[in-house]
């Protein structure tokens, strides 16, 4: 039974999240632009959205940088670079600390804001309520994973997560293998992120794949009309 369950949340669960979110997100696009969008609420109590938003958002692109880096670069790779797999699992259990305290804070803001401000909450969607949460519980497991990992400074256990995430993308049958044995926070937080991915394309989270990037080439000059010469003005 425990074979069964681990095929289906960590065999088969992972390709129904990333399809639906590939999908989905195609879908959206080409059928909702116009709630391509993070809804703004920063007229309402700025100061902590500022604060609350920049320690969540550069934490959560450190972590998200560092899970794709490290998971999914080949382990040939890091064999070749001589780079041991304790002093990765030590680095990531740094790194990823310092930008998970970073986002939780700024998460553990953004909630308060979002929940005990009237105005605040009364703009809020059940979606954006929902996502949140999500995450905040979602940064809370990651970070519980840190004293366990620092029992294990081998690097071992992080070597099964890197097979285990490499297979899903090579589409290796019994990638679920690799991850037996594992404690139940490091499962619950690879459910919970396959979870948010599945749940991606109908959230406000598809604003982090509208990243301005035209702005890099567009002209550094403005035409402004002057007033002597518009024709309107005389």
């Amino acid at each position: 039974m425990a074979d069964f369950f681990n095929h289906l949340l960590f065999g088969v669960y992972p390709y129904i999240a990333l399809a639906t979110l590939v999908v989905g997100t195609v879908i959206r696009y080409d059928r909702e632009p116009y709630t391509w969008r993070a809804g703004s609420t920063q007229l309402l109590r700025r100061k902590q959205l500022m604060v609350g938003s920049v320690l969540f958002h550069v934490g959560v692109l450190m972590i998200f940088a560092g899970h794709l880096v490290g998971l999914l670069t080949p382990i040939a790779i890091w064999d070749a670079l001589g780079v041991p797999h304790g002093a990765k699992q030590l680095l990531a259990m740094t790194a990823g600390g310092i930008a998970g305290v970073m986002a939780i804070v700024g998460a553990t803001l953004l909630i308060h804001r979002r929940f005990f401000d009237p105005r605040v909450r009364a703009a809020s969607s059940t979606s954006d309520n929902l996502i949140i949460l999500l995450l905040w519980v979602q940064l809370g497991l990651g970070l519980s994973t840190i004293p366990i990992s620092a029992q294990h400074l081998d690097g071992e256990e992080m070597l099964k997560f890197m097979v285990w995430a490499q297979g899903v993308f090579t589409f290796k049958p019994d990638v679920y293998q690799a991850i037996n044995g594992t404690a139940l926070v490091f499962k619950l937080h690879l459910f919970l992120g396959l979870t948010i991915l599945l749940l991606f394309p109908f959230t406000r989270l598809v604003h982090m794949l509208s990243a301005p990037v035209r702005y890099l080439w567009r002209p550094g000059y403005q035409v402004v009309r002057s007033r002597k010469l518009d024709p309107r003005h005389g």
